[in-house]
């Protein structure tokens, strides 16, 4: 056997054995637990929205609709968080609720897991740390509504979402409105073109914006059903190139007028600018400033987007069975 030929036996040897243990480290829900061992579709949900990204009591409410979607669609929900130190894939009622109503949780991205875990804290899991905790879990699929990526002025701030280097290293496909239109899009895509991640338009030529159905930029490769998906996601694993995420850009169904969301942005960035709001307190703090000044729309909008997005990825999941 050539020396290339054992390494690479080597190198899976010591992945796999790597990837036994963190699953150790991991609660699962008795739902995922079952259905993980019946080799039934399983679709990741972040805990990050529950959390931070909507108001109570709507979170809780949304939550638990999102995990009805899946269910309704042939797949079983595994909403991921931290409690009390210890990884969840799937949530219990309690959990759930824990992680809407709660005070102490946090957000944590790849980087924060294993000192939340060592400190015994809770905290809920951005997309990075999500798809991190779901590709431990051997699930293919993730469903979340907009992705994090380059922010604007990062040529001077350097400030770039970890969505991006998790995704050009993970296993998953991930179902979501395109990314989050308060970020520079174009710099974005770029990025994503660069770090060699998927990325494939469902039902349209166009890259979704979030709160738009259209970012204003072209898409090189459209599908327009849950089965294709599927196709490319065995097609990805038979070339090699599973180890780069999958981006599905599912388009929101009814968008906020162009015009409208380009004050409300505008407004917001100078406001967080003379707040002196930089880094990760941008995102919850412009979706916040859009979510009043837009009296409640793009929170309706963004919930439409989630529960569009968990109906695709079960779709999704089941066909990849």
């Amino acid at each position: 056997m050539e020396l290339s030929a054992i390494n690479a036996r080597v190198y899976l040897l010591i992945t796999s054995a790597k990837v036994v243990h963190m699953k150790s480290a991991i609660k699962y829900s008795a739902e995922v637990s079952a259905a993980i061992a019946a080799g039934k579709p399983v679709v990741a949900l972040e805990s990050t929205i529950i959390s931070h990204g909507l108001p109570r009591p709507s979170n809780l409410a949304v939550a638990i609709e999102c995990e009805k979607i899946i269910r309704d669609h042939g797949a079983v929900p595994a909403t991921i968080a931290l409690l009390d130190g210890v990884v969840h894939v799937g949530l219990e009622n309690d959990e759930l609720e824990a992680i809407a109503n709660r005070n102490d949780i946090s957000k944590a991205s790849i980087r924060d897991l294993a000192i939340i875990m060592a400190q015994g804290r809770s905290a809920a899991t951005t997309v990075a740390a999500t798809a991190h905790i779901a590709a431990i879990a051997g699930i293919k699929v993730f469903a979340t509504g907009g992705l994090g990526g380059v922010h604007r002025g990062a040529n001077e701030s350097f400030d770039e979402s970890a969505d991006l280097t998790a995704l050009s290293q993970l296993d998953i496909t991930v179902v979501c409105a395109g990314v989050k239109s308060i970020l520079d899009v174009h710099a974005t895509l770029e990025r994503l073109e660069t770090l060699a991640i998927g990325l494939v338009g469902y039902k349209t030529n166009r890259f979704p914006g979030f709160y738009l159905t259209d970012s204003g930029f072209n898409l090189e490769h459209r599908i327009d059903s849950a089965a294709e998906i599927a196709a490319i996601i065995k097609a990805r694993t038979s070339i090699g190139t599973q180890f780069k995420s999958l981006i599905v850009a599912n388009p929101v169904k009814k968008e906020m007028a162009k015009a409208r969301h380009d004050q409300i942005l505008a407004t917001g960035l100078a406001k967080a600018a003379h707040d002196g709001i930089d880094g990760k307190a941008v995102t919850p703090y412009l979706l916040e400033h859009f979510h009043s000044a837009s009296n409640g729309e793009s929170l309706a909008i963004n919930t439409e987007i989630i529960k569009s997005n968990c109906a695709l990825a079960a779709e999704i999941a089941v066909a990849l069975i």
